[in-house]
């Protein structure tokens, strides 16, 4: 790490100074940033060489301030060197705290971390929602364990980040976690802004972010076409658990909410809208962004179904809704079962919602954004990218029929 280093030795006379000896101050420039620091000398302006930055003359008390000032100068590349060498980052303020002998307050990493996951957590509900915190939790773990796996520390300073350490860190969490593409960059998205608020308070002098890029790949969401719902709708299972797990996914295709946000419904939520009708009135956990759903007749079916539901009695809310790994893996059975070739998980429902329900059926795109919860309508229209793509594949069917001959028109050929 290269920084240039420059400095003056020069009087500063204070304030309504008239005469007598001035105090000498060492001015310190690192690329272009200052920092300047009192010797603890003084010297009459009439006996200072200013160009040299020396006291003028033979006397043993001019060579003794000079031998001193000779010393802080040795000193000052001492220091400068050595931070060379084990590569910290170099800043006048902290060749001046060297040289003065007081040592900058060293901040860390995880610390900066944890003190912004705490601040989260004290505004929860209020400002951020319960996913944001979980979110930040994961990624300030991965960053411990990252500072484990490659620096054997469980901290570390964090004027030792810079480029390096950050595609350092992407790789740790490619191919050690196994993250994929789109994991990775979310958890150097959440780092950067730790990096962000170290920059905003001066404890970094360079983004280490600056010459950085990563980029999330559009990843092709799964969704149940009208038919796969048909299937799944009408099969009657031979457990009722599997069938009340099949009614609350179900549940979810026709309002487009996601799991944490079913299950926390209660009465208080179903409110009559201003068309007279039932509508949902929530919060999305995830974003506590404000979803507002027409209750279909068929979500409606549902509700009434479980409505002495013991679960629901003791917990007062509207659906008996089991553990997220318990309702993904009875997901998986029905699927094998429904002949559904699809990995078949809770989410997949909200997609449904949006595709098959909503968009398919011609309900306009701002709309269906409205009763997702979507902050912006650049979310909601990854949806219609997907029955776009949808459209073109089924339309490749087509001319591949065509172009075999086996699509008939239904003319029939009459002689000339």
């Amino acid at each position: 790490m290269q920084s240039n280093l420059s400095f003056l030795f020069y009087l500063k006379k204070p304030k309504g100074y008239v005469s007598g000896p001035a105090p000498i101050y060492l001015r310190l420039t690192v690329s272009g940033q200052r920092a300047e620091m009192s010797t603890g000398k003084e010297c009459l302006p009439e006996r200072w060489n200013s160009v040299a930055g020396l006291a003028k003359g033979n006397t043993e008390e001019v060579k003794s301030l000079n031998a001193y000032l000779s010393i802080l100068q040795g000193k000052l590349h001492q220091y400068h060197n050595q931070l060379l060498a084990t590569g910290e980052t170099i800043t006048a303020e902290t060749l001046k705290n060297k040289v003065s002998g007081k040592s900058e307050r060293a901040r860390s990493l995880v610390k900066i971390f944890q003190d912004h996951n705490n601040q989260i957590e004290t505004l929860l509900n209020d400002e951020f929602a319960p996913g944001t915190l979980e979110r930040y939790k994961t990624s300030l773990k991965h960053t411990v364990n990252f500072l484990k796996w490659k620096f054997r520390v469980s901290d570390i300073d964090i004027r030792r980040i810079d480029h390096a350490f950050i595609t350092e860190y992407e790789f740790y969490l490619r191919s050690v976690r196994k993250c994929n593409n789109n994991t990775a960059v979310k958890y150097i998205k959440n780092f950067g802004k730790i990096i962000r608020i170290c920059i905003a308070n001066g404890w970094l002098d360079k983004n280490p972010f600056s010459n950085y890029k990563s980029k999330v790949k559009e990843v092709e969401r799964a969704f149940l076409v009208e038919e796969e719902m048909q299937v799944l709708a009408s099969k009657e299972f031979v457990t009722e658990r599997l069938n009340q797990v099949k009614d609350i996914f179900l549940f979810s295709c026709f309002t487009g909410l996601a799991y944490i946000d079913v299950k926390k419904l209660t009465k208080n939520n179903i409110t009559i809208g201003i068309d007279g009708e039932k509508w949902i009135y929530t919060n999305r956990q995830k974003t506590d962004t404000r979803s507002n759903i027409p209750l279909l007749p068929m979500a409606e079916e549902i509700i009434a179904k479980y409505k002495e539901h013991p679960q629901c009695l003791n917990e007062g809310k509207l659906l008996p809704v089991l553990s997220n790994q318990k309702m993904n893996a009875y997901l998986k059975e029905m699927a094998d079962v429904c002949g559904i070739n699809k990995e078949l998980t809770f989410h997949i429902a909200r997609h449904t919602f949006a595709t098959t329900v909503t968009l398919t059926n011609g309900v306009p795109i701002e709309s269906v954004s409205k009763m997702l919860g979507h902050k912006n309508l650049r979310t909601t229209q990854h949806y219609a990218k997907i029955l776009d793509r949808k459209v073109s594949d089924d339309m490749k069917m087509l001319r591949s029929k065509l172009s075999t001959g086996s699509f008939s028109t239904g003319e029939k050929k009459t002689g000339s």
